[in-house]
């Protein structure tokens, strides 16, 4: 199976940066896209920006001009930089996976907070 662990995230000033990191540990071999997604409280989560293994990187609408995901696939790592970030960013941001090592093909981490304000 998979585990994803994250990095990063916390108390950023309106129009700071921040990067988020997650990496995949256990059958790693076994992901195929990987991303991130993120929710608040009441909402639904929504994908933020995911990435496939040749380094193809999709972005939600409210991202592409601000947020950048790499990977590097020997680390089983993705790494998130958001820039310009507004208060509307502040939310949960999960790191997500799929493939067959994931339960029931998916694969979630815990959350890390990340709060704009100021």
């Amino acid at each position: 199976q998979v585990q994803l662990v994250e990095s990063g995230g916390g108390l950023v000033q309106t129009g700071g940066s921040l990067t988020l990191s997650c990496r995949a540990h256990g059958l790693t071999l076994g992901i195929n896209d990987m991303g991130w997604y993120r929710q608040v409280p009441g909402k639904q989560r929504e994908m933020v920006a995911t990435i496939n293994r040749r380094g193809i990187a999709t972005y939600a609408d409210f991202g592409k001009e601000r947020f950048s995901l790499s990977r590097e696939n020997t680390k089983a790592t993705i790494t998130l930089r958001m820039e310009n970030l507004e208060p509307q960013d502040t939310a949960i941001y999960y790191c997500h996976a799929e493939g067959p090592a994931c339960p029931q093909t998916t694969c979630w981490g815990q959350g890390t907070q990340v709060t704009a304000s100021g």
